[in-house]
């Protein structure tokens, strides 16, 4: 009654349903308060079972967006297998505009495995990899920049010691349409969605498609379309749900990220002017940016260089930073 998730769902039932699970969590104003966090199931007989999930981060919306027009739009007659949406999976988070819960500073995608007796946000990831997360054969967890990044648009997968699943999921990616796929390497015990797949036995799949808190008609476009071309390649469709036509499948270039010297950090309070956009190939020694001083302004901007070559996979879009605030990446091309 007081802790746990509750729902109702019957993950076995042809049809569509749109539910809720049940977060308890006493407030102030409401002491038997839940949080509502929507989910919708839409099932049509034996197939490939996929979870598709945004808002894991409340304030990047291109997966919250589409998701949201995918629940109104599958038809399970349109179908095969079944489909679980979770589009606003940090509800708190989403409605509050902010990457974070407001509730319980919960980072969803640094709470995995989780917790089932913790915070909101750790039950919530406990739920996830033990028992939502290996009811399904794919997971797709649609990521942006959130409001303070400028992210390259790619695909993403973890690595994963088991060959074969590897290897799965690094063909679905390829086929999702994207320029470029990024290859994170975070560790067995990584306290992410795509390590929660792992650890479950899931394919996890997952991607950037935007930055600055807010939607563009490319973004939105490329999140689609990688939608539907899932679904196409498991075969849980056999047309486009969404109405423009999908990108289709072009060579990905594959990237990654994997040491610290990939990154720029500020050491101390500062406006950081980045020198190169997003996408852009730079080689060691090259200007990333400069970092400006508005309480000196006799003194110089300090030129800030690469340490190592590559893509720019991403940048900070908040002009001022503290010491600690990552201000650009750099990504490995590996292929």
């Amino acid at each position: 009654m007081h802790t746990g998730l509750f729902h109702s769902l019957d993950l076995d039932r042809d049809g569509k349903v749109l539910s809720h699970l049940g977060l308890p969590f006493s407030v102030d104003r409401s002491p038997y308060f839940q949080i509502k966090i929507p989910i919708c199931v839409i099932r049509n007989g034996a197939g490939p079972s996929v979870l598709l999930m945004a808002g894991n981060h409340g304030d990047e919306y291109e997966g919250e967006l589409s998701l949201a027009r995918l629940i109104r739009r599958l038809d399970p007659a349109r179908m095969r297998g079944r489909v679980t949406i979770l589009p606003l999976a940090n509800t708190p988070a989403v409605m509050a505009a902010r990457r974070c819960s407001p509730l319980d500073g919960g980072n969803l995608n640094r709470a995995f495995p989780g917790d089932g007796g913790g915070t909101p946000t750790q039950r919530l990831a406990h739920f996830l990899e033990t028992e939502l997360l290996p009811r399904h054969d794919v997971v797709f967890d649609i990521h942006a920049g959130g409001t303070s990044m400028a992210h390259l648009l790619c695909a993403l997968i973890e690595t994963n010691a088991d060959t074969s699943r590897h290897e799965a999921a690094l063909s679905l990616m390829r086929r999702l349409g994207l320029p470029f796929g990024f290859v994170a390497d975070n560790g067995l015990g990584a306290p992410t969605s795509m390590g929660a797949a792992r650890r479950a036995g899931v394919i996890g799949l997952s991607g950037e498609f935007g930055g600055g808190g807010t939607t563009t008609p490319a973004s939105m476009a490329a999140t689609e379309s990688a939608i539907d071309n899932l679904l196409l390649t498991l075969g849980v469709t056999e047309t486009p749900i969404f109405q423009r036509p999908p990108t289709p499948a072009a060579p990905m270039r594959l990237l990654g990220l994997s040491r610290q010297s990939q990154a720029i950090y500020a050491l101390r309070r500062g406006w950081f002017e980045p020198a190169k956009p997003l996408g852009a190939l730079v080689a060691a020694g090259d200007v990333a940016g400069f970092m400006h001083d508005l309480e000196r302004l006799d003194a110089p901007e300090e030129e800030l260089r690469f340490a190592e070559g590559g893509v720019v996979l991403s940048h900070r879009l908040h002009t001022m930073c503290e010491a600690g605030d990552c201000l650009v990446q750099v990504a490995e091309l590996l292929a």
